[in-house]
């Protein structure tokens, strides 16, 4: 299975409303100064490399037929779920030493795959079901556990001390009431483990299986706490203000808990939690600008074996002497990668390897073997098509853009971080910028590849990803410090508007032609810029856009996919402690009173939006009104809803049509090359889901 341990991040689980190097020890202005030299030499580079040809709209949204790749714990077998034509998903196991591969199942709803802790079975997740497979077929597949329901049963993790069992929890509704962390065989023998009136957000066992640690949900906070000799809970840290805190599976060999944390520091790393409540450091981010994204256990005893960071840059970082020098020989093998490692058991067993990066469109397999050092690519399968699901070919890595990482300092002193993206061969300064928003707030732009990035680049477009403060990924005090301050003027809003003048000023983009695009949030920064930064921002693209923050929130917490998105912590409680408090009316009126709803009369450049009937994050009723408010004010906007669509960008028409409406868009208001024309299926669509047509934009540069 793919046993890594991420970082306990629940905001980039949140209301998802769809390097340079970072000099740390530098002054602040010689850090400054050093980033913009980088950056200068960044874009040179990218200037000396050939030009790429355009390439098909659909071919940025090729999909891929490989899904869930894990390793077995032995190092001897890698299981994964591939979709064939007919779009069924079928299980499938191979020999790393023959390379044979063979079909386990035909047809699986699954989404996750993990190896029981023996390698024997594949235990197949579900959003109902958690189902056992033989790998030798001598005993019967069967049914382990039905998920979700009433008791809202889930998987927390395989059992690290048990042959073949998992460790899950679920509310006793029919019984005492309370919340049951429960061992569960793959025969289906059920094992209580602790009960408690809080629900159970984590665990760690010591020694064979014993549990020792628990974490449970107490109001706002998360509590960890050792269980006495009774069994009772003794709680040792509280954990709050939306800090993070997670118990890894199992102790060290003292009894201290491993845990992933910022409890005691503003960046989140590995750390050991003791009973006294004290916490020794272990891992943090040795560039000092991220949190930890994923720790790497080892496969037999679930210590930790490697740290991986994904900021500006990505980096795995050894905790021991013998993992070291491998991690190093992979750095080597793979410069500038994002390689994501899952450990086979042993110091001769073989690792898999996913290679990631900013110029490779889809996951590439390798398997590494220690005794050798060699490396061996594997499950080199086509992608598929969006629409029709055909094999289709990855995009060439050198035609496209790559991901320069930018830092730049706010007007109130803060460093932020994003990223700028340019076309090959191209002089950024004279190219039309747009400015690429991502959602959430709660989310971040990370160094790899990005679709619809590079799509824009593709089309001639230099392209700026900013991580705005509210994002996550640099950090506790980074997350915290919008301060509520989402309005159309406000804080958030000032980070991007800075950005893309920093930028600007850097030689990327023409000043005269600049966008902004976005979806979820990011659609209304887009409303924003074109709202309050008209002289900036010459044409808007958004999809699923808030048009008032304040009442999408209030909207959004009356429904019951609030809790379920803000995880263990009630949804208005982790508003109130990011200062977005809904029962502050003076706050909620102050949100209102600065957002695009409320400015109407400011929007005066050409605007498109798209929209969902289906939304369950942003309210139909209010996209609509805030476009038909602009067109009763006569302003140039385009509106474009499909009754049948949720809140994510999915669905191979609609994605299609999102790239076309920006192209087409960008085109009209900055004079980029003009999109490749809907075929007779996309165009029906966009006549299909048009409500409201706008004139052609003013002329590039007006």
């Amino acid at each position: 299975m793919r046993r890594l341990w991420r970082r306990a991040d629940p905001m980039r689980r949140v209301f998802s409303l769809l390097s340079v190097l970072c000099i740390v020890l530098l002054p602040a202005g010689a850090a400054h100064a050093a980033d913009a030299d980088a950056l200068h030499k960044a874009l040179a580079a990218e200037q000396t490399r050939p030009q790429a040809n355009p390439y098909p709209r659909r071919d940025f949204l090729l999909q891929p037929s490989v899904a869930a790749v894990i390793l077995s714990p032995d190092g001897r077998h890698v299981a994964w779920l591939r979709k064939d034509a007919a779009g069924q998903v079928g299980l499938w196991l191979m020999d790393a030493d023959s390379r044979k591969a063979r079909r386990l199942l035909r047809r699986t709803d699954a989404r996750r795959v993990h190896f029981s802790h023996d390698g024997h079975w594949l235990l197949l997740e579900s959003a109902r079901s958690l189902f056992a497979v033989a790998l030798d077929g001598a005993q019967q597949s069967r049914l382990v556990t039905t998920l979700g329901g009433r008791e809202q049963r889930r998987l927390i993790a395989v059992d690290p001390t048990r042959p073949a069992a998992v460790l899950m929890v679920e509310h006793d509704i029919r019984g005492s009431g309370h919340w049951q962390l429960l061992r569960v065989t793959v025969s289906g023998k059920r094992k209580l483990l602790y009960q408690d009136a809080h629900e159970i957000s984590g665990f760690a066992l010591a020694g064979k299986g014993h549990l020792a640690w628990v974490q449970r949900v107490e109001g706002d906070a998360l509590v960890s706490g050792r269980l006495d000799g009774e069994g009772r809970f003794q709680p040792v840290l509280r954990c709050g203000d939306l800090h993070v805190c997670r118990l890894l599976p199992v102790t060290d060999g003292a009894g201290a808990a491993w845990m992933i944390s910022n409890a005691d520091a503003d960046l989140a790393g590995l750390v050991l939690l003791h009973a006294d409540a004290s916490t020794t450091p272990v891992q943090r981010d040795p560039r000092g600008e991220a949190d930890i994204d994923e720790v790497e256990p080892d496969p037999v005893t679930g210590q930790p074996r490697i740290a991986s960071y994904r900021s500006t840059v990505a980096a795995n970082y050894a905790l021991d002497a013998a993992t070291e020098g491998r991690l190093k020989r992979i750095a080597r093998q793979f410069p500038g990668r994002d390689i994501r490692i899952s450990l086979g058991r042993g110091p001769q067993a073989r690792w898999l390897l996913a290679e990631r990066g900013d110029v490779l469109q889809g996951t590439r397999w390798h398997l590494y073997d220690p005794r050798t050092g060699t490396f061996e690519t594997i499950l080199d399968f086509a992608p598929l098509s969006a629409r029709k699901g055909r094999a289709a070919q990855w995009l060439p890595p050198v035609a496209l853009a790559r991901k320069i990482p930018v830092s730049w300092q706010a007007s109130d002193g803060m460093r932020l971080y994003g990223y700028v993206s340019v076309p090959p061969g191209r002089s950024a300064a004279k190219l039309p910028l747009v400015a690429l928003i991502h959602g959430g707030p709660w989310n971040a732009v990370g160094p790899n590849f990005d679709g619809g990035a590079q799509f824009l680049a593709n089309r001639g477009y230099a392209v700026f990803e900013p991580n705005f403060r509210a994002s996550t990924g640099h950090g506790h005090r980074y997350m915290m410090s919008a301060h509520g301050d989402f309005g159309g003027s406000g804080r958030v809003q000032r980070d991007i508007v800075e950005g893309v003048r920093y930028v600007l000023q850097h030689g990327v983009g023409d000043p005269r032609r600049v966008g902004i695009v976005g979806a979820s949030f990011g659609g209304y920064a887009s409303l924003a810029g074109v709202s309050f930064d008209a002289d900036l921002f010459k044409v808007g693209v958004a999809a699923v856009p808030p048009s008032d923050f304040s009442r999408v929130l209030a909207w959004f917490a009356r429904g019951a996919l609030a809790d379920s998105m803000s995880r263990f912590i009630p949804f208005t409680d982790m508003l109130r402690s990011l200062d977005l408090d809904l029962a502050d009316d003076k706050a909620m009126a102050r949100l209102h009173a600065d957002s695009p709803m409320a400015h109407v009369a400011q929007m005066n450049r050409p605007l498109v939006i798209m929209a969902s009937g289906r939304d369950r994050r942003v309210p139909i009723g209010g996209v609509i009104e805030y476009a038909a408010r602009l067109k009763l004010a006569h302003k140039n906007v385009s509106l474009y809803v499909d009754p049948d669509a949720d809140h994510a960008t999915r669905g191979a028409e609609r994605r299609e049509a999102w790239l076309y409406l920006i192209a087409q868009s960008l085109h009209q208001s900055l004079g980029g090359s003009a999109p490749q024309p809907p075929d007779a299926v996309l165009r029906a669509y966009l006549d299909r889901t048009r409500r409201i047509a706008a004139p052609a934009a003013p002329a590039a540069g007006s």
